[in-house]
């Protein structure tokens, strides 16, 4: 399935997707045992378990089954897996099913808690997910933040609403105190409790 050219119709999840889409086409053949900003996952790690979320949302609205692994337990192997195709199925589920949705709902249902949520919000929960991800991904193997201003705004809006009952589950780390100086992808980075900053060096 490509979805290289299928849209959501949710900008904030649009970019975020691609953000993650092109991290993951960026990473070197011998980049997926690298470490991460996400404690003691690799980059393959942080990617099955970043494909494994957007199938959740997926199948929060369509009903259709989840991922057929637990994305909190992702195995790092690789071998015979085409990583492009991986994430691209894993991409259009979710923006086929966010595409479904009835912009004038009250309320949708999703794999995060409250598990019900506004459609702006959920869609953008959705789309936090996969831009942390993206930013754990491309900073993993050298490249630069997909984060942008624009991205990270809406982001930081959403990851307000719904971080804090996760970071129990470990979801998230415990927040980082902001700095003065930092823009909005460094408050957004901290409030999820990344170091902007981070460094596999």
């Amino acid at each position: 399935m490509n979805d290289d050219m299928f849209s959501s119709g949710w900008d904030v999840l649009d970019a975020s997707h691609e953000a993650l889409r092109t991290a993951v086409r960026a990473v070197p053949a011998d980049g997926w045992d690298l470490p991460t900003p996400s404690t003691e996952w690799t980059v393959a790690q942080v990617l099955q378990h970043a494909v494994g979320d957007q199938i959740g949302f997926a199948a929060a609205l369509t009903g259709e089954p989840g991922p057929g692994f637990d994305p909190f337990a992702p195995s790092g192997e690789m071998e015979g897996v085409d990583p492009t195709a991986f994430l691209g199925d894993a991409l259009a589920r979710a923006a086929k099913a966010w595409a479904g949705v009835d912009r004038d709902a009250t309320e949708v249902p999703t794999p995060v808690p409250p598990h019900k949520m506004s459609p702006w919000s959920g869609s953008a929960a959705c789309g936090l997910d996969a831009a942390v991800h993206a930013w754990d991904i491309a900073l993993a193997t050298g490249g630069p933040s997909p984060l942008t201003p624009e991205l990270a705004r809406p982001l930081l809006k959403v990851a307000r609403e719904i971080v804090e009952p996760l970071r129990s589950y470990g979801a998230y780390a415990a927040a980082l105190d902001p700095q003065q100086g930092d823009d909005d992808e460094a408050l957004l980075l901290r409030y999820l409790g990344r170091d902007p900053h981070w460094s596999a060096s």
